[in-house]
């Protein structure tokens, strides 16, 4: 059954989702992180730090920092992450981490202050106060914070109560993401994330008090114990705290990529039928409640700087998610942090050895990456236009990149056809729409435009859109 349009969505019916549920890439990148190659390394890397001077405009810079630590196991998560209790551990990290900056910033060339900047994990509250502070002198000792940026955390409100939302205002941030998944006691026990309603809520009414200019909250849908009801309950909470955004994220479960999601058993979770419900019921209230469906799994109040800035076509997106901010050159220190910069990707190993050995044998810990060529940057901006603004211009195609957009692209076009036929795609001769009911399967769309998907048979690696 279709619902009315909510806030530029609208659910499909059950038969179109079990038809176009495929296996898809988030593109926070193009070309997607699997086609990065070893073959690109460190003096690659250092080459597009340096190319930046060569820039007409060079680019705003951006900073992820990947804190990998964390006190306890949640089984769901298929994050890069270490279980330790042990500050030794992240007292030698952080200064890795400085020496690694320095190595970025021997080689970086143009502007190197920061308009963003990004600490994810891993759970980068495991941090000491003390550990905070030093962490963010580090950094900006070297990359200094622009006036009006973006610099935002991932907290756990287990590991970050108010004395800490306070720190972490101090020190110069203005905007948390928050870990919740589920309010639901028994959902919580069955991934070992025990964290009362109480708890979160003191964490987010700190960061308001303390004056973060946006607060985000992560849910994920199709974990074990849930159901429509328990979930709808835990949507009630989420209303009650009112976040400027959110994120409803779809639980993978593949326990033979990710250890710690053998402890789930597979007869608790949710079945298809009732896991697409969830996520139904989820968009249907969310919508209803003064929020925007951004894409895929994100929302934003109406006023919030994310919903204005797809409404004005400026939305973005990256490996932190969509972005307001202008396309940025983005920096990444730490353990599998993937930086872009350019027409170049770069990317740190996975392993923390691995990365230790290279930044203290004094160079930078690069071990494989991707240039992209001139198809790659046509395929990018056009893969991103539809993921951030549900539309592609034609004309804007063809006045960047010098081509006939009909012609160069006969074949992908070709491939709407179905999407055409169900009304999840509108075609028209100067641009392509995404319907608000073909927006829940954008990745669907954008993948049609993935060279690399076309010419291997590679999808099957990816998560499913529901």
């Amino acid at each position: 059954m279709t619902s009315p349009e909510t806030s530029g969505v609208e659910l499909p019916e059950m038969d179109l989702l079990r038809k176009f549920d495929v296996p898809a890439p988030r593109y926070t990148s193009y070309p997607t992180a699997d086609r990065f190659h070893a073959g690109f390394g460190v003096a690659d890397y250092e080459k597009a730090l340096a190319g930046r001077a060569d820039e007409k405009e060079p680019s705003k810079l951006s900073l992820y920092v990947h804190v990998p630590f964390c006190n306890d196991v949640c089984y769901y998560c298929g994050c890069n992450k270490i279980v330790t209790r042990d500050h030794g551990k992240s007292a030698e990290y952080i200064e890795a981490l400085g020496r690694e900056a320095d190595l970025v910033k021997a080689h970086l060339t143009g502007t190197k202050t920061l308009e963003q900047l990004h600490f994810g994990g891993g759970t980068p509250t495991f941090l000491t106060n003390d550990e905070l502070e030093h962490l963010m002198k580090t950094l900006t000792d070297r990359f200094p914070l622009e006036a009006d940026g973006e610099f935002s955390i991932e907290v756990d409100p287990r590991t970050c109560g108010p004395d800490k939302v306070k720190k972490l205002r101090e020190i110069g941030l203005n905007r948390m993401s928050c870990g919740v998944q589920d309010f639901n006691p028994d959902v919580q026990k069955a991934i070992n994330r025990i964290q009362p309603f109480e708890m979160t809520k003191a964490t987010i009414d700190a960061a308001r008090e303390n004056g973060f200019h946006s607060v985000n909250m992560d849910l994920i849908y199709g974990l074990p114990k849930q159901t429509r009801a328990s979930f709808a309950e835990t949507i009630d909470k989420v209303l009650e705290l009112s976040p400027d955004r959110i994120a409803l994220y779809h639980y993978a479960h593949l326990p033979n990529h990710f250890k710690a999601q053998r402890r789930i058993l597979p007869a608790d979770l949710p079945g298809t039928v009732e896991k697409v419900n969830i996520m139904f019921d989820a968009i249907t209230r969310l919508t209803a409640n003064g929020y925007r469906y951004i894409g895929m799994d994100h929302f934003a109040k109406h006023d919030d700087e994310l919903s204005r800035a797809q409404v004005e076509g400026s939305l973005q997106r990256n490996f932190q998610g969509y972005s307001t901010k202008a396309d940025c050159d983005m920096v990444a220190l730490g353990v599998s942090g993937i930086s872009k910069i350019g027409a170049a990707y770069a990317c740190n190993p996975r392993e923390l050895d691995d990365w230790y050995a290279a930044i203290n044998a004094g160079k930078l810990a690069t071990n494989r990456g991707y240039l992209l060529n001139d198809d790659d940057l046509m395929r990018r901006f056009v893969i991103m236009q539809i993921m951030c603004n549900f539309e592609l211009r034609k004309r804007d195609v063809e006045e960047r990149f010098g081509i006939n957009f009909d012609e160069t692209f006969a074949y992908e076009l070709s491939k709407m056809k179905p999407y055409v036929k169900h009304e999840l795609v509108e075609l028209y001769p100067d641009r392509l729409v995404v319907s608000p009911k073909g927006k829940i399967f954008v990745r669907a769309v954008a993948m049609q435009f993935d060279r690399y998907l076309r010419e291997s048979d590679r999808a099957g690696g990816y998560s499913r859109i529901a």
